[in-house]
């Protein structure tokens, strides 16, 4: 990743802790993403970090590392789970090294013309949808999403679960793991190993242009939805340009 000098204004928003957490261990966190951030190849307009430990004894990872990151009008979202408080700041340091990387290569591969939409894609008024992606979904169970989403470093998985054969959503929540369904039926699930939390509520049925509403009045970086025309499941992210996303089944 490029450099273009220590910047030693990296603004810390909002660090907050919660749980019982060890003495020194939100400084820790704070001083360890702080150094990160200050050789970013572009401007920190805003960080916020967050650190939680679960109450449950029964969690083998009950710290939970949060970082959200505004790199030059760019939202960068990581999250990670470890043992204790010092593994998971390491973590979540090694995860936003890796987004700040990609992020740097992005805006090169931009810069250069390289990588862009194909005309046609924009949809919607004002053109807002910048980006479309279909493709046939791996039907896999929970575990096999979950090594998916973590090998790729993705903050959301769109695939068909294998037991209940729904459309389906796994994503990173603040308590681990969560999955959503087109219409859940968490009795089906194919059996798995790994702690994931399954909602109960079914995807809302939306247009695209009803989800961008949604999505941009809830704040989130993403948005599982079932969609009107297909009546599958389509996932409306947010994309570093302020524009969106959508993902959807093939076939």
């Amino acid at each position: 990743m490029g450099v273009r000098g220590v910047r030693a204004d990296v603004p810390v928003v909002e660090t907050s802790g919660h749980g019982e957490l060890p003495v020194g261990a939100l400084g820790y966190l704070q001083r360890t993403i702080v150094a990160l951030l200050r050789p970013a190849p572009e401007p920190v307009l805003g960080v916020r970090i967050r650190l939680t430990r679960l109450p449950d004894p029964a969690v083998t990872h009950p710290m939970v590392a949060q970082a959200n990151v505004d790199l030059g009008g760019r939202l960068l979202r990581v999250q990670v789970t470890a043992g204790t408080a010092a593994e998971a700041a390491d973590l979540l340091a090694a995860r936003l090294r890796r987004r700040l990387e990609q992020a740097h290569t992005d805006r090169y591969r931009h810069s250069r013309g390289e990588g862009r939409d194909a005309p046609g894609t924009q949809q919607g008024p004002g053109a807002r949808v910048s980006r479309r992606k279909s493709y046939r979904l791996a039907t896999c169970s929970v575990d096999e999403a979950l090594a998916e989403m973590e090998g790729c470093d993705y903050d959301f998985h769109l695939f068909t679960e294998a037991g209940s054969g729904q459309d389906s959503v796994l994503y990173r929540d603040v308590a681990g793991p969560r999955l959503a369904q087109l219409h859940p039926q968490p009795d089906q699930v194919a059996p798995h190993t790994a702690t994931v939390s399954i909602s109960g509520h079914p995807a809302p049925p939306l247009t695209t242009e009803q989800a961008i509403d949604r999505l941009g009045l809830s704040g989130l970086p993403f948005l599982f939805y079932r969609d009107e025309d297909s009546h599958r499941g389509h996932l409306l992210y947010r994309r570093y340009d302020g524009r969106y996303g959508v993902i959807a089944p093939a076939g």
